[in-house]
């Protein structure tokens, strides 16, 4: 050993050096360790022993740093640690942002899923469970740092073994042997633990400069002070809803594993429409957001601003920007917000300019719960007839309808049943406790990709039946998907799009939006437009807005 780091060795390294059984298989782990930080990827899908088939250029470059003798030495572990502990903390992040919202994790952006991960532990276990499963998160993180830097202790120790210097030279000619192969192509080499705390150090600047860019922008709109005589001419008398189905992704008619039910189903929707003098146009607009964080949707299509962030989202509700809910009250509609899902106060519902929001506690459902599902859509929407499509003389309504039956965990899948019969919920309790609870058709993947597709079923029957029941000349449902389910149901696709229907009576309206090019009926071609979802505000205001 060098002279000068004979002080700084610490009893883990010496520990190390031991020939015991234990000694070796604690440092096995740790080199072990060590290597998957450095190669694992970030997918826990693309985790397979193929993972592990690589030379990583930190192997050499962490080696290098760990021979520096003395105090600078310790001083370099630490931070070599923290960077470790970092980086694993970030793959572990990433990994389950990936399985729920098909992204990397986002320091920057993501921040605020820890508050909303303490609500919904709270409403799960309880506030004392959620306290404590919080700090073993917090222990968890702090263990991977503590982890960190007794692996490179002894990675350090068994480095040591023999003379620094000639430790270093072997070091540095790794690095050029790995830097030829890098140059030559060899698939097998590289740097994969850099360019990941790299990716993460480059968004955490892009989505700063990103906010400021937005806040910049977001009060700027041609409709601002638009006067409301000038708004929707093409509608007036008529009650617009714009119904926003859970997790109605484009998967639903592309995927193996649906499209042979829901474009039949889709089919079957036309007909039932038509039969009741009803037509449909369909077409696809693509999400801010996926598997999850429904409200960046709602966001996204109602302000016309892209809001992929809870940042944006933020910064969109203390904007003056005017919502599309804003601009039908300013013309003169009732607006309204059935929102099944909101059981607690919801300041943000001020931006959107709702006359009034009728939340869980409102639409005054008796019956069980479908697990997460408060109510199902059947019964959000005959509340939603009985308090406000009153017959007789009344002011027409707008309403952003927020259904959630084709929420996960997608059991029991409900069953529509007679209008009549809907009463104060308790109706449903059957169905409510028909099937396995979550912790057991999850063990399937099978069924709940069978539950999933029987819950879009059920959604589409029921706003067809709607709308047959109780619509009339003077009906409009816009009705669109929030988002793609989560990946898990989606085989992981990178698509991002949704379907967005149109329905109507009144010849009048489809005449208005004629240049949208969309599909007739209720299952959109392949090759429907696509539009961008902060799209929509914008192009009904011009489809509407002309005079009748």
């Amino acid at each position: 050993m060098h002279p000068t780091d004979s002080h700084t060795r610490t009893t883990t390294e010496t520990a190390a050096t031991s020939r015991t059984p234990w000694q070796i298989a604690l440092t096995v782990l740790a080199l072990a360790f060590l290597f998957a930080a450095f190669v694992v990827p970030n997918r826990l899908s693309w985790v397979t022993p193929l993972s592990f088939a690589y030379l990583p250029l930190e192997v050499f470059v962490f080696g290098l740093l760990l021979v520096v003798p003395g105090r600078s030495g310790l001083i370099i572990r630490w931070l070599a640690a923290l960077l470790l502990g970092a980086g694993v903390i970030f793959r572990i992040g990433d990994m389950s942002a990936f399985m729920v919202f098909a992204r990397p994790f986002n320091p920057v952006l993501d921040t605020y899923l820890l508050a909303d991960g303490f609500h919904l532990l709270t409403t799960s276990i309880g506030w004392i469970g959620a306290v404590v499963v919080s700090i073993l998160l917090a222990a968890l993180a702090v263990a991977i740092i503590l982890l960190s830097w007794f692996a490179l202790g002894r990675a350090r120790a068994l480095l040591l073994l023999a003379p620094p210097r000639r430790v270093g030279v072997v070091l540095l000619a790794g690095v050029v042997l790995w830097t030829g192969l890098f140059f030559a192509g060899v698939p097998r080499v590289s740097r994969y633990f850099y360019d990941q705390l790299a990716m993460h150090v480059a968004n955490t600047r892009t989505s700063l400069a990103e906010l400021r860019s937005f806040r910049e922008v977001v009060n700027i709109d041609a409709y601002a002070n638009v006067p409301g005589e000038s708004l929707f001419g093409a509608l007036r008398g008529k009650d617009v809803l714009v119904v926003f189905v859970e997790s109605y992704g484009r998967i639903v008619i592309d995927s193996d594993h649906y499209a042979p039910f829901i474009r039949p189903a889709l089919q079957q929707a036309t007909a039932a429409l038509e039969s009741q003098g009803f037509e449909a146009r369909s077409g696809f607009l693509t999400s801010p957001t996926v598997g999850g964080i429904s409200w960046l949707a709602h966001g996204t299509a109602l302000s016309g601003m892209w809001i992929d962030s809870q940042i944006r989202y933020d910064s969109l509700m203390i904007s003056e920007r005017p919502s599309l809910v804003r601009l039908f009250n300013r013309a003169g509609w009732r607006t309204l917000g059935i929102m099944p899902a909101i059981t607690m106060a919801w300041p943000e519902g001020q931006y959107f300019g709702y006359d009034h929001v009728y939340d869980s506690r409102e639409l005054a459902y008796q019956g069980k719960p479908f697990n997460y599902v408060t109510m199902p859509d059947q019964f959000t929407l005959s509340q939603f007839q009985k308090l406000e499509r009153t017959p007789g003389p009344r002011t027409p309504v707008m309403a952003e309808i927020a259904l959630i039956s084709s929420h996960a965990p997608w059991t029991p899948v409900p069953e529509l049943i007679d209008w009549r019969a809907v009463r104060d919920g308790s109706e449903f309790n059957e169905q409510a406790t028909s099937d396995d609870p979550p912790e057991v058709v999850w063990q399937d993947r099978q069924r709940v990709l069978d539950h999933y597709r029987g819950t879009v079923e059920y959604v589409v029957q029921t706003l067809v039946s709607f709308a047959t029941t109780f619509g009339d000349e003077n009906l409009v449902m816009l009705i669109l998907g929030d988002h793609q389910p989560m990946p898990y149901v989606t085989d992981e696709t990178e698509n991002r799009d949704v379907l967005v229907h149109l329905i109507a009576k009144d010849p009048a309206v489809f005449a208005a939006m004629a240049d949208w090019q969309w599909t007739a009926g209720m299952l959109p071609a392949d090759d429907a437009p696509v539009w961008r979802m902060d799209e929509v505000r914008d192009k009904f205001i011009e489809a509407f807005s002309a005079p009748r």
